[in-house]
């Protein structure tokens, strides 16, 4: 074999190792979001994760050393999952404020993100944020940086419309809405389904900035 060919055989296997590697994270992550769902918190165990991705407990103890380390991990993907998701429903909207604001709302219910196994998952961490200063961190710069694009969007159509509201307040409505509509999603209270949580956070948005939306414009239609 000659040296180049010998060099890209060596890069290959590299490239390999390094997908494999890549790889057995996600499932491992996976596995960890399928347990916090399924079992809770406190109950999930290394080895729990380990069965469900289908692989050895000394890959999850290599790849993560801890059951600490894991969690930090998965949280962290989840975070960065959220914030990839929104900013993309924002910069699809393209510059109008008022359609930026539809889509933000409409991507917190799309399936991707909002399923009885995230949102477990998500209820699962939150309950242990309060003690734990590494996941306050975590959510904490996800939810300031969305918080600071929902003010200004707000303080864009106080703008526009001449609304009499103070932007930061009615902000911070609108995301406690959005996060009591997913609470409810997570206990399943009152047969609260994406669609009718959907429809609510449209009707918020009507009955907030009228002269925006109108609830029969904004009435979503089926989620995918």
């Amino acid at each position: 074999m000659s040296g180049a060919a010998s060099r890209e055989q060596g890069d290959t296997e590299k490239r390999g190792r390094k997908a494999s590697k890549e790889t057995r994270r996600q499932q491992l992550i996976e596995a960890t979001i399928d347990s916090l769902a399924k079992r809770g918190y406190s109950e999930t165990t290394m080895a729990d994760v380990a069965d469900g991705a289908g692989l050895s407990r000394g890959i999850v103890n290599f790849h993560f050393e801890s059951k600490e380390k894991l969690l930090v991990a998965t949280l962290q993907y989840m975070a960065d999952e959220y914030a990839a998701h929104w900013r993309a429903a924002r910069e699809k909207a393209g510059d109008d404020p008022a359609r930026q604001l539809q889509m933000l709302v409409a991507a917190d219910f799309d399936r991707s993100i909002c399923n009885k196994r995230k949102l477990a998952a998500w209820c699962a961490f939150w309950g242990e944020a309060k003690s734990r200063p590494t996941y306050q961190a975590l959510c904490g710069a996800r939810d300031e940086a969305y918080q600071n694009v929902i003010i200004e969007l707000c303080a864009a159509l106080k703008a526009e419309g001449g609304y009499d509201f103070e932007p930061r307040s009615m902000a911070l409505g609108l995301s406690a809405m959005l996060e009591g509509l997913w609470l409810r999603l997570m206990m399943g209270a009152e047969n609260v389904t994406r669609e009718t949580a959907h429809l609510a956070a449209a009707e918020y948005l009507a009955s907030a900035f009228p002269k925006h939306f109108s609830r029969e414009a904004e009435r979503p239609k089926k989620l995918a």
